[in-house]
C-alpha cells in the first residue's frame, strides 16, 4: 500500500513577509517545509528575480527545493492581441466623468492558478491536466501574512488536499518586525514585491521607480499609454483606464504628493533607531536613557 503524501509548501512572493519566512524555514526556525513556490507574473521588477536567486541559494543549502512556475507574460498578454485575456484593476473614468475599477483577476490567473497546478502536480496529479489528487495526499500551504494584514487571512478550505498556515501570525510578527528580522539577518534590501505596472502601487513606489529605475519607469509609462482603451483582447473600454488612481496619466500623475499613510509609514519607530544605530548620544553618565540617576 503506497504511503500517502504530506507536503508543507511556501507561497514564495520574495517580498518582506515571504523572504523571512523562506529564510526561517532555511535556517530551521520553521521547521519541515517540503518547497517553496515562486509564481513568476513575466513581468516582476529586476530586484525581485535577484531576490529569487539569492533566496534559491539559500534553499539549495537547507535542501528545500523552490519551484518556478508561471502561466504567461502578463504584459505581453494585455498588450498583444494574439495572446490571452487578462483583467486588471485599472482605475477607470466613465464617458459621464464617474469612476470604476477593472476587475481583479490577475492574482489568481497568474499567481492563484500556476501554484495550485504545482501543488496538484506534487501532491500526485497525473499530467497533463493535474486536475485530481489521490485521496489523502495534502499539502500545507504557509502564507506570508503579517498582523497588520490579518484582515487578509481567509481560512475557507478550497479543497479536500490544502489546508492554510501563517506562520507569520503564529509569531505574532507585523511588517515592521519582518523587515526589523531581515535587517538584523543582513537582507535589509528585500523590497515589495508587485508587477512593475500594478495599479496597486503607492506614491512612493511610483517614485521610487521614477528617480532609481528609468527602464522599469519608462515601461510602466508606455504600458499605461497603452492601456488607455483597456487591454488589446476583449470589448474597447467606453471610458479609459489607468494605473494611477488619480486617473490622469502616469508621467502626469501627482506621484510627489505623500499620503497620509506614506508618512505614518515614514515615522521612525525608536525602537528600530536604537537596534540599528545606538544611542545617539552615546553613553552620557549625566543622561542615561535608563532613567536611573547617575
Amino acid at each position: 500500500m503506497t504511503a500517502s503524501i504530506r507536503l508543507k509548501l511556501l507561497s514564495l512572493g520574495a517580498g518582506v513577509q515571504s523572504t523571512v519566512l523562506a529564510l526561517m524555514a532555511c535556517d530551521g526556525t520553521l521547521a519541515g517545509l517540503d518547497g517553496a513556490i515562486f509564481a513568476d507574473t513575466g513581468w516582476e521588477p529586476p530586484n525581485v528575480y535577484r531576490q529569487v536567486d539569492k533566496l534559491e541559494v539559500e534553499f539549495s543549502r537547507a535542501g528545500i527545493p523552490l519551484y518556478r512556475v508561471s502561466v504567461g507574460n502578463i504584459r505581453n498578454d494585455i498588450t498583444d492581441p494574439e495572446s490571452r485575456f487578462a483583467s486588471v484593476p485599472w482605475f477607470i473614468r466613465n464617458p459621464d466623468g464617474s469612476e470604476g475599477m477593472g476587475r481583479r483577476q490577475c492574482t489568481s490567473e497568474y499567481k492563484l492558478r500556476p501554484i495550485g497546478l504545482k501543488v496538484r502536480e506534487l501532491l500526485g496529479a497525473k499530467y497533463p491536466d493535474f486536475r485530481s489528487v489521490p485521496r489523502g495526499n495534502t499539502a500545507e500551504q504557509w502564507i506570508g501574512f503579517s498582523t497588520d494584514e490579518i484582515h487578509r487571512v481567509n481560512d475557507k478550505q478550497a479543497n479536500l488536499y490544502t489546508t492554510k498556515r501563517y506562520p507569520l501570525l503564529d509569531l505574532d510578527m507585523s511588517r515592521k518586525d519582518c523587515e526589523r528580522w531581515l535587517r538584523a539577518s543582513g537582507w535589509g534590501d528585500t523590497a515589495k514585491s508587485a508587477c512593475i505596472g500594478c495599479p496597486f502601487h503607492g506614491n512612493a513606489a511610483w517614485r521610487d521607480l521614477r528617480d532609481n529605475h528609468p527602464e522599469e519607469w519608462s515601461d510602466a509609462v508606455e504600458f499605461d499609454r497603452l492601456i488607455r482603451k483597456g487591454g488589446a483582447r476583449g470589448e474597447p473600454l467606453r471610458g479609459e483606464a489607468f494605473l494611477h488612481r488619480s486617473r490622469v496619466p502616469l508621467d502626469l500623475a501627482p506621484i510627489d504628493r505623500v499620503t497620509a499613510n506614506e508618512w505614518h509609514d515614514r515615522q521612525t519607530d525608536i525602537f528600530d533607531e536604537l537596534a540599528e544605530f545606538g544611542d545617539p548620544d552615546g553613553c552620557s553618565p549625566y543622561g542615561c536613557r535608563s532613567g536611573e540617576a547617575a
